[in-house]
């Protein structure tokens, strides 16, 4: 399973793609989406976990461009939602697709228990 990672922040990213790995998922990063695109394009994500807020394209619009291209891409937002608080962006995530939503700072478990959770085969 591959998790695709989008952060605009080199220290999340690096932790992200470092807690993926040790549970045993194949990981890309990128710092936006325009770059998280077109990694999608060569080798798609089984799952994207984005930040909302970052230059070139953001999260919003990278969410529902992969639900457009990829219906069936797991999305998992993260924001600490710059000046206005992450209240602002979580809540239009998930009405855009994103299966999941956490706050800056989160739980880094959790965020690994929810990939895993999303990737479970459903039998």
């Amino acid at each position: 399973m591959r998790v695709l990672i989008i952060d605009d922040d080199e220290q999340i990213r690096v932790l992200l793609q470092q807690m993926m790995e040790w549970a045993g998922f194949e990981t890309a990063v990128a710092e936006n989406g325009k770059v998280a695109m077109q990694l999608q394009r060569q080798q798609p994500a089984d799952l994207v976990i984005t930040d909302l807020i970052m230059p070139e394209q953001e999260g919003l619009e990278t969410i529902s461009r992969l639900k457009k291209r990829y219906a069936d891409v797991k999305i998992i937002a993260i924001s600490g939602g710059g000046r206005i608080g992450p209240d602002a962006y979580l809540p239009a995530a998930l009405e855009l697709g994103a299966d999941r939503v956490f706050s800056k700072p989160f739980n880094v478990q959790e965020v690994v228990d929810s990939v895993r959770e999303l990737l479970r085969p459903t039998t």
